[in-house]
């Protein structure tokens, strides 16, 4: 995966400050915040923290985008819902009902807060490939790098959930599945050379620390 570039992520449709071509933003270090529109953790903590990433920094050469995916719930995750939230702040299904109940909504509807970088749609295409055993086995592999070295009743365990994961699974997304994310929030970090540096999942503290030092190398 270290070998991936930022040409290799891939925005399926622009629904704000784009369209941007990735090689485009060679020079700069590039940070992909991926999302999905029904995924409270991204709205109570991830995206907040990238608008606090882009004040700080967009002026030292840091560049960020809001990728929105969808890797399950794909009757909320869909660009009409991404398009409304970028429009009108109006947020949808499990995001709405965190953001309410912590008293985050501005009109019982709305966010507080802009997205201030450009924002785009992952690719989403249906995903008609049967579930193999091969297929299980290299997801599992791509998704848990110490796969291998697991004990046969823990490998059996995570492909028995693979399986049950792939069979329901009706959608693929194209840069969420290109960069083995395990989930959402997560970020994609590049370098300068537009090199892959980083891919998290979830807040992890490093990320601030990861972009300042990049912008450091010059």
């Amino acid at each position: 995966m270290n070998n991936l570039l930022i040409s290799d992520v891939t925005v399926d449709s622009w629904v704000q400050a784009g369209p941007i071509k990735m090689n485009d933003l060679l020079g700069s270090v590039v940070l992909i915040e991926v999302f999905q529109v029904n995924c409270p953790g991204c709205f109570l903590y991830a995206l907040p923290d990238a608008i606090e990433l882009h004040k700080k920094y967009s002026d030292k050469g840091l560049v960020i985008i809001g990728l929105a995916t969808a890797f399950e719930d794909y009757d909320k995750n869909t660009l009409e819902n991404l398009q409304l939230l970028v429009n009108t702040g109006e947020v949808v299904g499990e995001t709405f009902k965190a953001m309410n109940q912590h008293g985050l909504l501005v009109d019982n509807s709305r966010l507080p807060w802009k997205l201030p970088f450009a924002i785009g749609m992952d690719r989403i295409e249906p995903d008609n490939d049967p579930v193999t055993d091969e297929r299980v086995l290299a997801y599992a592999r791509q998704l848990l790098t110490q796969f291998d070295t697991l004990q046969e009743d823990q490998k059996k365990t995570v492909q028995s959930q693979i399986r049950v994961y792939l069979e329901q699974k009706i959608m693929k997304a194209e840069t969420f599945e290109r960069f083995s994310l395990q989930g959402t929030p997560s970020a994609i970090l590049f370098d300068r050379e537009g090199q892959l540096q980083d891919v998290s999942f979830g807040q992890v503290e490093h990320k601030q620390p990861a972009i300042e030092q990049l912008l450091a190398c010059k």
